[in-house]
């Protein structure tokens, strides 16, 4: 057997239902059919190039998060930081999944709030993880500024509203309802007054 039988992005998991013992997922590996993309997540070699390899792989491992943050910036292009983990969201009470590689961040966000702005993004070619929304990943920002940076908050902003089609009224709608009005409200004013 080869990798071929598999999907593009894989789990040891889903590699013994299939009956591809161990030894032979570690031998593709070593012999380079297979890339190890996290603990337990494999992606062929042959597979098309992704765009979010990193997002992917902790999709994979966090099936019941959503990418947030810096890095649902990054895929929204709101930002130009270059960021060194992967920020991901989990409901409360939901657990923690510990990733080492690739550096996962972990924000846990009011369980009814949590898929609020949650869409799908391709990662790669027919495979989809999902992510905040622009203006929702603005908010989650401003929210979030003392831990990312108001730079980095700020700056999100000011390129959103730059967009064509940009909702300043949906980001101050997930304000509301995140309780982050005030905070949101004045970037809001600032941005406007540029």
């Amino acid at each position: 057997m080869n990798p071929d039988a598999l999907p593009a992005t894989f789990t040891a998991a889903q590699a013994r239902e299939q009956g591809i013992s161990p030894r032979t997922l570690y031998r593709w590996r070593d012999d380079g059919e297979v890339l190890e993309l996290s603990r337990g997540v494999f992606r062929r070699s042959d597979a098309p190039a992704a765009t979010y390899l990193d997002l992917l792989a902790v999709s994979v491992r966090a099936p019941q998060s959503v990418v947030c943050g810096i890095s649902a910036a990054v895929v929204h292009d709101l930002t130009d930081e270059a960021p060194h983990e992967v920020q991901i969201a989990i409901p409360n009470g939901a657990h923690v999944p510990r990733i080492t590689y690739p550096p996962t961040k972990v924000f846990r966000v009011a369980a009814e709030t949590w898929e609020l702005g949650a869409v799908e993004v391709e990662a790669a070619p027919g495979e989809v993880v999902r992510v905040y929304d622009a203006a929702r990943t603005v908010t989650d920002l401003i929210r979030w500024r003392h831990r990312v940076g108001a730079d980095v908050a700020y700056s999100a902003l000011n390129r959103y509203l730059a967009l064509p089609g940009a909702r300043p009224a949906a980001v101050y709608g997930y304000a509301k309802v995140l309780g982050a009005q005030k905070a949101t409200l004045a970037a809001l004013d600032v941005a406007s007054a540029r």
